[in-house]
């Protein structure tokens, strides 16, 4: 597998590309490739653009959750593939109406304007989407340290409820020698999405992950999460996105961490 980071709120010393808080990933698996959400604006379009990578062969886009900063390209990339044949795949609260401080924060388009241009496949229950990279769907909640807090409100038939993100998801790479994560948020937990990755793979062996853990500062849960990553021996931690400074340092303290940005490429050939 290769994944190259398009959107993140960093760029690489040296690689002269743009930033923006959000995410997005390129993500080639043999012969198919695939986006890993579209971050907040038109720059997913200008950095493949300065990374000869061409976005109009896509056909699959999957979104890790239904936050603008992970969705919002969206409106620029429909414009380039105006193709009914891409697919887009998400969890079904992932184009919910989502509002924060009364500001909203949802995909631009709703469920029926976006079945409008592509086909659409909305699941809570895993789906292969190459040989060797599944779309975990929604994610159990089984971490006790890993408590869910509510983000604003989402839209749930006529009424607006506590968001509890249900929509947040990740993929998963599964080599020979284990399995490797691809977060957007980390909204579930980062602990809690590589435990469904075990269980849905079946494989224990987790070589590591990639994306933001929603950790802003640190306290029992980070420790937490640093002995679980200690505890399961994932080497390859690369958190980014919405992972801040103090806490990738205490997770450095203890286990090497890579740093993230725009232009980070890698290849994942996970073997015995």
């Amino acid at each position: 597998m290769r994944l190259k980071v398009l959107v993140d709120n960093n760029t690489i010393i040296d690689e002269y590309y743009w930033g923006e808080p959000g995410v997005c990933y390129y993500i080639e698996d043999g012969e198919e490739a695939l986006l890993f959400d579209v971050g907040y604006s038109d720059l997913v379009i200008k950095n493949a653009a300065a990374m000869n990578i061409d976005l109009s062969q896509l056909n699959t886009i999957v979104l890790s959750h239904g936050h603008d900063d992970h969705t919002r390209g969206l409106k620029s990339l429909l414009e380039i593939k105006k193709s009914e044949a891409i697919e887009i795949i998400a969890h079904p609260h992932a184009l919910n109406y989502k509002e924060c401080d009364g500001l909203k924060i949802s995909a631009p388009f709703t469920r029926t304007e976006l079945a409008e241009k592509c086909q659409l496949k909305l699941t809570q229950t895993p789906v292969k989407i190459t040989e060797n990279i599944s779309f975990l769907g929604e994610i159990p909640r089984v971490m006790a340290f890993e408590k869910p807090d509510p983000i604003g409100k989402q839209q749930v038939g006529d009424d607006l409820a506590d968001d509890y993100l249900l929509d947040d998801s990740a993929l998963v790479y599964q080599g020979e020698a284990g399995i490797f994560i691809i977060t957007g948020c980390s909204h579930s937990g980062i602990c809690n999405i590589i435990e469904y990755a075990k269980t849905v793979t079946g494989d224990q062996r987790v070589c590591g992950v990639i994306g933001g853990f929603h950790l802003f500062e640190v306290n029992d849960r980070v420790v937490r999460t640093i002995e679980y990553f200690k505890n399961n021996q994932i080497e390859q931690i690369y958190p980014c996105h919405c992972t801040a400074f103090a806490v990738k340092a205490a997770i450095h303290t203890h286990i090497p961490i890579t740093e993230v940005g725009v232009g980070l490429e890698l290849e994942l050939v996970i073997k015995e």
